[in-house]
């Protein structure tokens, strides 16, 4: 089985987003959530979906998702005061109908509208040969580390430097164990899945993701997406004015 666990318990603090948290925003007609989760519902091998979801916004969310008839949704449950509680509410309730250890969830942010069928689809092969499976994209950018924001004194080699991105892939044996282990271990809030199997001392798998795979977090974000969207109808459109001789 294949569940694809969504969290989206924040408010979007940096989005600037004052009446609407930022999974909710508008684009192309449809909330950013609703384009996440359709490209998982409309993917062939993926067989359920769980959201964790913002506790007040929960009814909303419903109501989205009857008006835009999104299928395979087995499960919404409330966030967490973290990105990290949102998750482990989210493995939680796939656990309950996820038996199976080899089963596979795909864990991914509620603002990835970007996602492709073929970077799913990678994803999951990649889950069943090694257990986990992290998309990435190669830095393209100098970086250089600074702990006060103000000065530098290191810098890190940018052809070993990776992005990571979602949805990352785990079966169900490995990242109950994962979150299992934070709890004992005292690990309350890491960044990512990834990172959380990295703080445990476990390496995880990376294979190369896709650049438009954007995670909607800034306002620019919010631009640059909004424009892919009009570019994509764009071409739509023209392709039908050529298709009609128009």
């Amino acid at each position: 089985m294949i569940t694809a666990m969504l969290f989206a318990g924040g408010i979007g603090a940096r989005m600037k987003s004052v009446d609407l948290p930022k999974q909710f925003l508008d684009v192309g007609g449809k909330p950013i959530i609703i384009h996440t989760m359709e490209h998982f519902a409309n993917h062939p091998m993926v067989d359920a979906i769980v959201v964790a979801c913002k506790e007040d916004w929960i009814d909303y969310l419903k109501e989205l998702i009857d008006k835009f008839n999104v299928k395979k949704v087995r499960s919404i449950v409330p966030g967490g005061a973290s990105g990290f509680d949102s998750i482990h509410n989210g493995v939680v309730a796939t656990a309950e109908f996820s038996k199976d250890p080899e089963d596979i969830i795909l864990i991914c942010d509620g603002v990835r509208p970007m996602l492709s069928e073929e970077l799913i689809t990678n994803c999951i092969n990649d889950t069943r040969k090694y257990k986990t499976a992290v998309p990435v994209t190669p830095a393209i950018d100098s970086l250089l580390y600074s702990e006060d924001g103000t000065s530098c004194g290191k810098s890190y080699q940018r052809s070993t430097m990776y992005i990571t991105q979602a949805p990352q892939g785990y079966t169900m044996e490995r990242i109950l164990w994962a979150h299992d282990q934070a709890y004992k271990r005292g690990i309350t809030n890491p960044v990512s899945s990834s990172e959380l199997f990295i703080e445990l001392g476990e390496k995880v798998h990376i294979f190369i993701g896709e650049r438009f795979n954007i995670k909607v977090t800034t306002p620019e974000d919010l631009t640059t997406l909004r424009s892919q969207f009009y570019y994509e109808n764009y071409k739509k459109f023209a392709r039908e004015e050529l298709k009609y001789g128009i």
